[in-house]
């Protein structure tokens, strides 16, 4: 059955309150959030969920941010994967999208929504496949299945939520979150002005800086060394890459956590300290015990 009028209504809303509340972060330094002891005390930082609806809701448990009231969380690629519509086998990730917002409207300028590479994908129409599929196209299905005639109004609503997302989230002692990073730092330094200026809609088609840092799968030693010197970090923490065990460690300076498994990792730092990438690995965590 398609959603009600009221309830379409309320979801394009929440979209457009959590961007609105995402553009208005006082801790956003351009489209970098920037956390100090001053606005967190610890900082819950997750991976990929592609659509993991019980990885999501272990997620905010553990967060429980209501009673945690200076703890910040960091989500991060939800569309594409999970469960599907059994009537025409569409995508049911779009729910977990819209949850994302609606915790970020929840709890205001605590919860940062780092672009990921399949979320850009859906506000440029790049096309994704995987075992065969067209994920955008399940995607589409899915979205037209919930709301019916009202399917592109609810998308175009959360494409404006998906632009106001910050691109890295920058925590006290070195610690640098994005998505990815770029590939070839090393040899052509990343344009690192794209986290300081202000975003046009060009910026997000094409082949420029914001696809290199969200699709990059670069794990080279001397890559991590590079950006990292550049966006002055002394730990790289992403998602992006599938880790069978829930978290990897491909070179020195990155740690890569991963919740779209049974294995699902995530970490809590303290913001009043400095961090090594040892340090880091001894703080991740299982989310299901």
């Amino acid at each position: 059955m398609v959603a009600s009028i009221e309830f379409i209504e309320k979801i394009i809303e929440c979209f457009e309150e959590a961007a609105r509340i995402n553009r208005e972060n006082p801790d956003r330094a351009g489209n970098v959030v920037v956390l100090g002891p001053d606005s967190a005390a610890e900082v819950m930082i997750t991976g990929d969920l592609h659509g993991h609806r019980h990885n999501f809701n272990a997620i905010r448990r553990i967060a429980d941010l209501r009673n945690n009231p200076r703890r910040h969380l960091i989500l991060q690629e939800v569309c594409h994967g999970g469960p599907v519509y059994p009537a025409n086998g569409g995508c049911m990730s779009h729910t977990l999208l819209e949850d994302v917002a609606k915790t970020v409207t929840e709890f205001p300028g605590r919860v940062h929504f780092l672009l990921g590479n399949h979320e850009l994908a859906e506000l440029t129409d790049y096309p994704i496949q995987k075992n065969n599929q067209m994920l955008n196209l399940l995607f589409r299905l899915g979205l037209q299945h919930a709301y019916g005639p009202a399917a592109d109004k609810v998308r175009e609503a959360s494409f404006a939520f998906i632009q106001s997302s910050p691109l890295a989230v920058r925590l006290p002692g070195g610690v640098f979150c994005s998505h990815s990073i770029p590939q070839g730092s090393d040899t052509s330094p990343f344009d690192v002005s794209v986290f300081h200026r202000e975003l046009e809609l060009a910026d997000f088609h094409g082949r420029g800086p914001i696809f290199d840092l969200v699709w990059g799968r670069d794990y080279r030693e001397d890559n991590a060394e590079a950006f990292a010197t550049q966006v002055k970090a002394e730990v790289l923490i992403s998602g992006h890459e599938p880790c069978p065990t829930g978290f990897s460690t491909p070179n020195s300076r990155q740690v890569i956590v991963d919740c779209c498994n049974d294995k699902a990792c995530y970490v809590i730092l303290p913001t009043d300290r400095s961090w090594t990438q040892a340090d880091v690995v001894k703080r991740i965590a299982k989310l299901k015990s």
